[in-house]
This record gives structure tokens, sequence and C-alpha cells, in this order.
């Protein structure tokens, strides 16, 4: 498998799929292209991407061009990785947080981009504070319920794609006690911030600063 992805520093939707390859433990390519050049855009073209976007996966002959899409594929071809929870309950609550992450939050992402080396505090619009108190919400809500140490228990894909949020939220200084945590959803924020998966990504994304 070969998957071509944007610079680490800041390519949020190349991480999550990037995290669950690496959960694996399978071997794959990873193929990075430079992004904010001006031959950014045909060396994506260039590597495949229908979409004109990264992340892409390449499987044999397959090319899936979404990072959610790449995630289920895995999970559809390594069952016995359980990327997925097998409870069914489960499973169907972490996907509905995925979803929310993939299609949500714009404000977050306009204002808070990713970016790995970035510290600093800024005055966040009224839409972000309230993108972060559902953030929160969310989080606590599925942390009370399975009781971690991850959103719905075992690490899943769901904290595959709330992991660059946890990167946002130290980037800029956001403490989520200002937004309705008593505790539980920073401490899952630092977790997802100390796994080694996400280490080894964030080692080479700022070796290259």
């Amino acid at each position: 498998m070969e998957i071509v992805i944007g610079d680490k520093l800041w390519s949020s939707w190349s991480m999550r799929p990037w995290l669950v390859l690496k959960r694996l433990g399978e071997p794959f390519i990873e193929t990075l292209v430079r992004l904010r050049t001006e031959g950014t855009e045909a060396e994506i073209r260039a590597a495949g991407s229908p979409s004109g976007k990264v992340p892409i996966l390449k499987d044999g002959g397959l090319v899936i061009w979404d990072s959610l899409a790449i995630c289920e594929h895995l999970a559809d071809r390594h069952p016995k990785a359980k990327l997925w929870p097998a409870d069914p309950d489960r499973r169907s609550l972490a996907k509905a947080a995925a979803a929310e992450m993939h299609a949500g939050f714009a404000s977050l992402r306009g204002e808070c981009p990713m970016d790995l080396s970035l510290r600093h505090d800024v005055e966040l619009s009224e839409a972000t504070h309230a993108d972060i108190r559902r953030i929160v919400a969310l989080w606590n809500s599925l942390l009370g319920k399975f009781g971690g140490p991850f959103l719905v228990g075992e690490w899943s894909i769901a904290d595959a794609f709330y992991t660059p949020v946890a990167t946002r939220f130290r980037s800029y200084g956001v403490s989520l006690t200002d937004f309705g945590d008593q505790g539980a959803a920073g401490a899952y924020a630092q977790r997802l911030l100390e796994t080694p998966e996400y280490l080894a990504w964030e080692k080479d994304a700022l070796a290259s600063v």
C-alpha cells in the first residue's frame, strides 16, 4: 500500500489515515507532497489524486481519495485490527463521532488550522467557541459512557479523527475547562498526543521545520 500525504506540520486530513495505517502495523509506502508551493497542485495530480487533494491511498489498482473512506477501507481489509469496535453500539457511536468531525466544525478549522510548530494564544469567535463546546460535550459524553481511555473504550478510527483537534487546542492555547470540561476531555486530548503513532508523526513533522 502507498499513502500520499501533505506536509506533516499542516495536513490534518493526511494525519488521520496515516495514524490508522501505523496502528495496523502493516508495511506501507509514504509519499510526501509539499503543500503551499507553486507546484503543489500539479504534484498532487501527478501522484494520482482524482480530487486534486491529499491524502490518497493506493492499494493494488485501487485509489481512494477521502480520509474517512481510506479508514473504512483499512477497517474492512483488516478486521482483526479492530479499527472500529466489535460491539455494534460502540461502533455506531464511534462512526457518528468520526463523521461529525469529518463534516463539521468549520469555524474551528478556519480559525485554527493545524500547525504542529505553533504555540500561540488567539482570540476566537463565538462560532469557534460553539465548536469547542460541542467537541467537549461529545468527548465527555462518550468517555463517561464507556469509561475511556479513548472515546469508546479502546483506540479506534474515531480517535484518529480527533487527534488533529487535540493538536489545535494545544497550538492555540485553548483551555477546555473554559468550555465546560471538568478534566476528562483535557486528559483525553493529552492521551491522543501521547500515542506512539502520533509521536512518530510529530517527530517527522518537527524535523522538517
